[in-house]
């Protein structure tokens, strides 16, 4: 049975990715690493509830390429379901989250919402139109 999956983004600045998904977004930081005495880590996991998503900085040449940035039909780059989407909208509207797409019905037959973080990267909070939280 597979249980979870953990997408893995490249940033370009570590520590504000952190606090963006910290104070804007809710999550935690469950696990940090690749650094040691005198480097600073260059890997974290964030986690809200039983989402964990994984991002690293590779190497100053290195950085955040977005799936909308080769094509536009790639608009998102992770999927979130959640079963109330219009309460997590109040609440990420409320933290002055840069909403992407408003919250509504989608033409995927979707009640479903984005933001865009601070990599650029777009992420679609939402659940199908036919399940009711």
């Amino acid at each position: 049975m597979l249980v979870s999956v953990t997408p893995f983004f490249i940033v370009d600045d570590l520590t504000a990715t952190l606090d963006f998904y910290q104070s804007k977004l809710g999550f935690s930081v469950p696990y940090k690493g690749g650094g040691d005495e005198d480097v600073d880590d260059y890997w974290d996991f964030v986690r809200r509830d039983n989402v964990m998503l994984m991002f690293k900085a590779i190497a100053a040449n290195v950085h955040p390429q977005p799936n909308s940035s080769r094509h536009p039909f790639a608009r998102w780059d992770a999927y979130i379901y959640t079963d109330n989407p219009d309460a997590l909208y109040t609440e990420f509207v409320a933290k002055k989250v840069p909403i992407h797409r408003e919250l509504g019905n989608t033409s995927d037959n979707l009640r479903a919402f984005e933001i865009k973080d601070n990599n650029g990267y777009v992420l679609c909070f939402g659940r199908p139109l036919d399940r009711e939280f």
